[in-house]
């Protein structure tokens, strides 16, 4: 299969095409094709993947900002790569079907992780790159940011962004965007929940490090077991998600960090936790 070209790219390619660096206990990942406008090309995706697979054993890390370089954050698949796999024999049906694999493994991966992910958006977000901002946990974007999924516009529609996005944003709103492949504003977004707020371009990334600091102050155990919760409660009917949120906040009452927590709020004093 055609993706399994991506085993001569070595670590070092990887690690260039999605840079990172570490600010304390918050991780940068960069997408760094800005001739592509980051597109999730296979290379892309394999590089994504090995930093969440790296990210789940990280236990120093609290927070991760993912953002890209260039004119835009992310506008989707590599249409080239997928057009070069009609060459194939069947047509590119393996391929294809292998590829959106790959990308469901990514967009659940990020929301799997026990850090908060936040996304710090500029520029464009389309198709599977506002499929990526929807499963990102937060997401903060400049005020000039397009966002849509048009694939419909080149007789593709966005079946595999639509899983997040409507999961994000109400149904009738987000069935129009996928129908008519308009492209919404930052401001926008923020009204439909798509992102948490838009602000000046110039402010964009000092906005989203603000918030990944304060993230990042709180209890890890506490945020991770919170996360966890958050993400199946959502999938259960009102009485079940009761139920199981109940044996979560008891886990919690019972971390040793907490009854630190709570001991330190009821003597008016900074906590003192361990794992921190």
């Amino acid at each position: 299969m055609r993706h399994l070209r991506l085993d001569r790219h070595d670590e070092e390619s990887k690690m260039t095409i999605l840079r990172r660096h570490d600010t304390g206990s918050i991780a940068h990942l960069v997408m760094n094709t800005p001739q592509k406008l980051n597109a999730l090309s296979d290379e892309m995706l394999a590089a994504l993947q090995m930093q969440i697979d790296s990210l789940h054993k990280e236990s120093t890390i609290k927070v991760v900002i993912l953002s890209g370089v260039g004119k835009g954050f992310c506008a989707g698949h590599d249409i080239k790569q997928m057009n070069a796999a009609r060459g194939e024999e069947d047509g590119g049906k393996a391929y294809y079907r292998d590829l959106f694999a790959r990308c469901t493994a990514v967009m659940m991966g990020l929301q799997s992780l026990p850090q908060v992910v936040i996304a710090q958006v500029h520029g464009i977000a389309t198709a599977a790159g506002c499929q990526l901002v929807a499963s990102c946990d937060l997401a903060v974007a400049a005020e000039d940011t397009k966002f849509g999924v048009n694939g419909v516009n080149i007789g593709l529609f966005c079946s595999t962004p639509m899983v997040a996005l409507s999961r994000n944003i109400p149904r009738k709103q987000a069935f129009e965007l996928l129908t008519t492949g308009d492209f919404i504003s930052a401001s926008r977004a923020a009204d439909l929940g798509l992102i948490n707020r838009a602000v000046p371009v110039e402010e964009l990334e000092s906005e989203a490090l603000k918030l990944a600091t304060t993230i990042a102050s709180k209890l890890r155990t506490a945020v991770k077991i919170g996360k966890r919760a958050f993400y199946q409660q959502l999938q259960m009917p009102l009485d079940q998600a009761y139920a199981y949120t109940s044996e979560v906040i008891v886990e919690n009452l019972l971390d040793q960090d907490t009854v630190e927590g709570m001991e330190a709020f009821a003597e008016k004093r900074p906590p003192n936790w361990q794992v921190d």
